[in-house]
C-alpha cells in the first residue's frame, strides 16, 4: 500500500457507494465520522462507538496542541493508544478553530498567531506546524491547513481568503510527510460564490491531494446555498478520490450530499444533541424534555438496535433528561450516533441496489408525517 486507497464500488446518479483503505483498515462511504473533539467522543467510549458502526472518528488539532499537546501524545504512543481507537483517525488542521475559538488572531502570510482560549497563552500555527502536529497525532488522514472565510463576508474577502487557503495547501502538500496507508485532504474554500470555488478546486487539483473536502459551508448560508455550491463544486473534483464535507450535518443535509456525490461527513450535532436531551428518530427529531414523554412507554425508534432503544422507554429517558441523570447524555448520545451510522448504512444499502432516489423520497416522507420536535 501507498497511500491512500479509494475504490467507488457502485453508483446511482451520483451518489457513490465506495470503500477507502487505510493502514488501520477500512472505511465503507459514504460514511459519517463521530467527532472527538479532544481525542474523546463526548458521553461514549471507545467501544460504545465502535458498537454504532462508526469506522473512523475525527480528532481536533488546535485543541490538542493546547491541550495534552502533539509531543505528549506522541511520547505515549500516538493518538490510536492514547484514546484506546484503533481505527483510522482523521485530523482536522485547526484552522477553524483558530478563527472560531482563539483569542487576538494575528493573519499573516506565515501563519496565524493567537492566543488560547483556554489560559491565554500564545501561540502560532502554520501550514507547516499544523502538518507536524497531525503527523506527531499520528492521524492516519490529514487535513491541509487553511483559513475557514466567515460567513457573511464580502467577495473581495472570500476571494483573499480563499487565495490565501490555496497558498497554504500548497506549503501542507510540500511539509506533509507521506506514510504508507495515510494521505492528505486539500480543502476547497471560495463561501458561497461558485467561481471561487471553481478556481479553488482547479488550484488544488493541480497541486494533486489523495482526497478533497469542501470547507467553509454549515457556517450559516443556509441548505438551499449550500447545496448550489455542492452542485456546482463535486463534479470537478477527480472521481477516483474520495470527497468529505466538512461540519455537515443535519440527516437531510446528508442525504442531499450524498446524492450530489459526497462520500465522507463529520458534525457535532449527533453527540450535541445528544447531550442536550434531543434525539433523531426515523420518524423525526424529538426532545426528550417535553412533558407528553413523560407516561410514554414506547422506545424512541421501534427499528433501532441501540442500548436506549431495546433497554429503555421513552418515559425513563425523559426521567433521566429532568433530574439531570449523566445517563441521560449517555444513552441519547449512544442512540444519536446509531441512528447516524443506521442512515449511511442504509444509504450505501440503497446505492448498491440503485435505489437511492427511492430510498431519500421515503425519508422525507416519515420524516414529515413523524414526531418532529427540534429543526
Amino acid at each position: 500500500m501507498s497511500a491512500l486507497e479509494f475504490q467507488v464500488v457502485a453508483e446511482d446518479g451520483a451518489a457513490r457507494l465506495g470503500r477507502l483503505q487505510t493502514s488501520r483498515g477500512a472505511i465503507d462511504t459514504p460514511a459519517f465520522m463521530p467527532v472527538g473533539t479532544a481525542a474523546t467522543v463526548k458521553a461514549m467510549t471507545p467501544d460504545a462507538v465502535a458498537t454504532t458502526g462508526a469506522q473512523v472518528i475525527l480528532a481536533n488539532t488546535y485543541h490538542l496542541m493546547l491541550r495534552p499537546g502533539a509531543e505528549r501524545v506522541a511520547k505515549l504512543g500516538g493518538l490510536h493508544t492514547f484514546m484506546n481507537w484503533p481505527g483510522p483517525i482523521l485530523t482536522d488542521s485547526g484552522g477553524f478553530q483558530v478563527m472560531s475559538l482563539a483569542q487576538l488572531r494575528k493573519i499573516t502570510e506565515s501563519g496565524v498567531v493567537f492566543q488560547s482560549h483556554v489560559d491565554g497563552s500564545r501561540h502560532e500555527l502554520t501550514p507547516e506546524r499544523s502538518m507536524e502536529i497531525q503527523h506527531l497525532l499520528g492521524a492516519d488522514i490529514t487535513m491541509a491547513f487553511d483559513e475557514c472565510t466567515p460567513f457573511p463576508a464580502d467577495k473581495d474577502e472570500v476571494a483573499r481568503s480563499m487565495h490565501l487557503s490555496m497558498r497554504w495547501a500548497e506549503r501542507s502538500k510540500s511539509a506533509y510527510r507521506e506514510r504508507p496507508g495515510h494521505g492528505l485532504f486539500g480543502i476547497v474554500q471560495g463561501g458561497v460564490h461558485t467561481d471561487l470555488r471553481t478556481e479553488s478546486a482547479a488550484a488544488l487539483t493541480g497541486l494533486g491531494f489523495d482526497g478533497y473536502a469542501v470547507g467553509g459551508l454549515a457556517v450559516g448560508e443556509g441548505q438551499e446555498a449550500m447545496f448550489r455550491v455542492l452542485d456546482r463544486t463535486v463534479p470537478l473534483l477527480p472521481g477516483p478520490r474520495p470527497r468529505y464535507l466538512m461540519g455537515v450535518g443535519k440527516p437531510d443535509d446528508l442525504l442531499g450530499a450524498v446524492a450530489r456525490g459526497i462520500d465522507m461527513f463529520d458534525c457535532v450535532l449527533p453527540t450535541r444533541s445528544g447531550r442536550t436531551s434531543q434525539a433523531f428518530t426515523r420518524g423525526g427529531a424529538i426532545n426528550l424534555r417535553n412533558a407528553r414523554h413523560a407516561g410514554d412507554p414506547r422506545p424512541l425508534d421501534a427499528e433501532c438496535a441501540c442500548p436506549a432503544c431495546t433497554g429503555y422507554g421513552r418515559a425513563y429517558l425523559h426521567h433521566l433528561v429532568r433530574t439531570g441523570e449523566i445517563l441521560a447524555s449517555i444513552l441519547l448520545t449512544w442512540h444519536n450516533l446509531h441512528y447516524y451510522q443506521d442512515l449511511m448504512r442504509d444509504m450505501r444499502g440503497a446505492i448498491a441496489e440503485g435505489t437511492f432516489a427511492a430510498f431519500a423520497d421515503g425519508f422525507a416522507t416519515r420524516q414529515a408525517d413523524g414526531d418532529i420536535e427540534i429543526n
